[in-house]
This record gives structure tokens, sequence and C-alpha cells, in this order.
């Protein structure tokens, strides 16, 4: 119901997926909307990939939480010293398939620099990391296929970043 929805009613199309590696760090963006999280689970039931998400832990409260966990949300702790990398990164090598989406962005306003967070989860997982374009104004959505991580952040990220050079957001100035 939810892909013929996604697919038929609203018009969205998926370039460039194929099946997903068993452990992946997907990276989605532009973050740019609250619907955007809704955009993610139609896109995750158009794929039928089991993609989880993490979220600022104050989400996670009754009855909330129950849902978000539900859907596969994983709370953390941000801005504190709970190691958040090495809790996802050991999360990740305890499961036989894990599948991480994240927003480089990390908020939902414009930035000009990512968060590196996903980088080194990917990084210290030795996964690789999947784009998923969004564009709003066409109504596509684009994997890039895999790319292991080299260790030199900054050529990495310049590399990661021409998978969006066509996306656009809900709200294309935050884009």
């Amino acid at each position: 119901m939810i892909k013929f929805i996604f697919h038929k009613i609203l018009g969205w199309k998926i370039n460039g997926y194929s099946e997903l590696p068993v452990k992946c760090v997907l990276i989605a963006g532009p973050h740019t909307h609250w619907i955007d999280l809704f955009l993610g689970f139609a896109i995750r039931n158009s794929i039928g990939e089991d993609i989880k998400f993490i979220g600022k832990t104050e989400l996670f409260i009754f009855p909330l939480n129950i849902l978000l966990r539900y859907l596969g949300g994983i709370p953390v702790v941000r801005n504190s010293k709970t190691k958040t990398v090495d809790q996802i990164s050991n999360l990740i090598k305890s499961k036989k398939e894990f599948k991480l989406a994240i927003s480089p962005e990390g908020t939902r306003k414009k930035v000009y620099k990512w968060k590196s967070g996903f980088y080194y989860i990917a990084k210290k997982s030795n996964i690789p990391v999947i784009c998923i374009s969004l564009n709003f104004k066409k109504r596509i959505v684009t994997f890039s296929k895999p790319y292991f991580l080299t260790g030199n952040i900054d050529k990495d990220t310049e590399k990661l970043k021409i998978n969006f050079k066509d996306s656009i957001g809900k709200i294309p100035e935050y884009s």
C-alpha cells in the first residue's frame, strides 16, 4: 500500500537502487523538513530493506518511543561524552545485518559543513557508505554505489558530496 502511494499517487521514482550490502551506512539528504522522516519510511518500504535510523534521545519518550523503536529508531545522546560512534559501531559489528540511515547535515536547517558521525561510524565498522539524494522538485530518489572510505575525511567527503549535486529538499533554501 505504501509503495503504491509513494510511486503511483505521489509520483516518486527511485534511481540507482540495487540490493544494499548486508551492512552499510546510508547518508540521505538534503534533510530540510520533518516530512523527510516519513519519506524515508516510504523509500524503505518501497525497496523492501530493513534500515535503521538514529534520533536524539529527547524524541524517545513514552509513548512515542514505542513507535520510533518499532520503526527502526535508535536513540542517541547528542553532545555527550558517551562515545556514540563506538556504541553504534559495536552495535553494527554485533549484528549479522545492519543498515543505518543518517542525515549528514545533522539538522533540518541549511548547513555548510556536514557532521562527521556517519563517517566515523562507517570507518570504524569497516562498512561502505551509500548516498541517497532527494530531489523534491522532480520527485526522484537516487542511490549511489557503495563507497568504501579511504581514511582521508576531506577527500572522502568531497567525493560523497558529488552525489548530492542535484538534490533539492522540501524547503529548497535549506538545501
